[in-house]
């Protein structure tokens, strides 16, 4: 019975194409085999799994190579848990090494000792549009320049898993004024008001955009879509100012030769010793394979290599404009996960009569805010919950303060144009005096009422003037208040923003300083939108941002 169970394993694993390794063994006078596994990025490991075949066959050692395949992301967290059932690991870039070993950190572990070798193969980070708007795109330079000044409409996966668009990033804050860090964090927030999950949805999100636009992505993930023969090919767009390669190295793993601890020291250093001389040939082997990883889209560990597949350009693109330090895109990283933390806001409008005086460039001061409200409301994702408040003394009989529109996602058209809406109608509302004092304890104690813990949840007051409620608390009454409020917990901040030169920034910067937000002065147009770049981007260091 032993007997014919193993000839028919034999004969269905030859039916299914492969040959069991007992019998490779015996064909190759093997007394039995090595198995090497290798858990490999899903977008090499097809390529790898076809040229483990053919080492296996032609290599003068017994030897088994499994190929794996996992998202490096998956396969980071699994190793720095100390889970990895494999030898090797060959991620999508060598800054998975570094986020792998941050994750251990961050669970209170020690990092696994690894030893990172050369790449196996690596590609470049392109911009890639349908071949039908690839023209039009292309109508003048394709840069990282015009992405950052938001002149490409781009489609960013999320770079918490993709390691495209973290070099992606990396490479706009190359281009971006190292004298106004604004402009890569107001860059990164127009790139995270929508955060496909996946390369793959990135390219459904392309299909289905409404302007030509590019995904960022790599020249092998265009590869892959372009080799599956779809309906629509894409184009790779090579930044005309540089771009950046994303390697694939080969990474021998902890070894495990000696799982029980049975075997003795001089035998565990040998099988040691033979299962990495085994993964360097294999490692070696795939490297030299270079004709097969073209074929899938890769070239070159350093660049180097010809391919001949649609939508890709023969010869690889010019060198990098910026180098992939592991450390600055983890900074990166983090930034992006603060700048793309989605808001909760009650913005509370002043409409007091003085907002009907001039400004410096002669609009009157709401005709200053209104400019700005409309460009900034394109700022937010759908998924930044937003609500409207005005107010003026006795706005709403003996209040100062009245609620237009609920708190309620921008992703709701109808909830989005109430209030563009009510922006319009802002200068139709002015009168009464400035309700200051009064109207932030109302709007701090309906946004803890309706608090979510799920976003980061504010208030943003704009006002041009100083309390002139003479019927209301008073500031000192004000800070007891929201003192008795303060919940570490459930933060809600104030950002306050004051507009022309009769704000009292002091007690506005009191009040911010007693909840944790800011205080801003805005006078010309385009000030709010750096105010809210800088609301947005400071959101870790305040109160004590410098």
């Amino acid at each position: 019975m032993a007997i014919v169970g193993i000839v028919a394993s034999g004969v269905y694993l030859w039916v299914g194409g492969h040959l069991s390794p007992l019998f490779a063994a015996a064909e190759s006078g093997c007394a039995e085999t090595e198995q090497i596994v290798v858990v490999a990025d899903t977008s090499i490991a097809p390529a790898l799994t076809e040229l483990a075949k053919d080492y296996d066959a032609s290599s003068d050692a017994c030897v088994e190579t499994v190929i794996k395949s996992q998202d490096s992301a998956d396969t980071a967290a699994v190793i720095a848990s100390g889970g990895a059932d494999a030898d090797a690991w060959v991620p999508e870039s060598s800054v998975w090494v570094d986020r792998m070993a941050a994750t251990a950190a961050s669970l209170g572990q020690t990092a696994p000792e690894v030893e990172v070798g050369e790449p196996i193969a690596s590609t470049p980070v392109v911009l890639a549009a349908a071949a039908t708007t690839a023209a039009e795109v292309a109508s003048e330079p394709v840069t990282w320049t015009r992405v950052l000044g938001g002149g490409l409409p781009t489609i960013l996966p999320d770079p918490e898993a993709s390691s495209a668009s973290l070099a992606g990033l990396m490479a706009l804050r190359g281009h971006s004024s190292p004298d106004d860090p604004r402009q890569f964090a107001g860059a990164m927030i127009e790139l995270g008001k929508t955060i496909p999950a996946s390369t793959s949805a990135a390219f459904g999100a392309l299909a289905a955009s409404q302007q030509p636009s590019v995904v960022l992505t790599t020249e092998a993930q265009v590869a892959d879509y372009n080799l599956d023969e779809p309906a629509e090919t894409l184009v790779a767009a090579y930044p005309a100012d540089g771009t950046v390669l994303l390697d694939y190295p080969f990474v021998q793993l902890p070894a495990a030769v000696d799982p029980e601890g049975t075997a003795s020291a001089d035998s565990t250093a040998a099988a040691a010793e033979a299962r990495t001389e085994l993964l360097t040939a294999f490692a070696d082997a795939a490297r030299a394979d270079t004709e097969r990883l073209a074929a899938a889209g890769f070239r070159a560990g350093d660049g180097s290599g010809t391919l001949d597949i649609p939508g890709l350009a023969v010869d690889g693109p010019a060198a990098a404009a910026a180098q992939l330090d592991p450390a600055a895109q983890l900074e990166i990283l983090r930034a992006w996960a603060v700048l793309t933390l989605r808001s909760r806001m009650l913005a509370v409008i002043d409409v007091s009569g003085s907002m009907e005086e001039p400004a410096e460039n002669g609009l009157r001061r709401i005709d200053i805010f209104q400019q700005a409200a409309i460009g900034a409301m394109e700022k937010f994702s759908g998924e930044v919950e937003m609500g409207v408040w005005v107010f003026s003394t006795a706005r709403n009989g003996d209040l100062d303060y009245e609620d237009l529109s609920p708190i309620a996602p921008l992703a709701d058209l109808a909830h989005k144009q109430e209030i563009a809406g009510i922006i319009q109608s802002l200068p139709a509302r002015l009168g009464g005096a400035t309700g200051l004092y009064d109207t932030t304890l109302a709007a701090m104690k309906r946004v803890r009422e309706t608090y979510d813990p799920e976003k980061v949840n504010s208030v943003l007051l704009i006002t041009d003037g100083k309390n002139e409620d003479e019927n209301g608390i008073d500031l000192d009454t004000l800070l007891a208040e929201l003192a008795k409020m303060d919940d570490p917990a459930k933060p809600v901040p104030v950002i306050m923003i004051g507009f022309g030169p009769d704000t009292d920034l002091a007690a506005m910067q009191r009040i911010a300083q007693a909840t944790k937000g800011a205080a801003y002065s805005a006078s010309r147009p385009e000030d709010l939108s750096t105010v809210l770049v800088d609301a947005l981007s400071q959101r870790t260091c305040r109160p004590n941002c410098g």
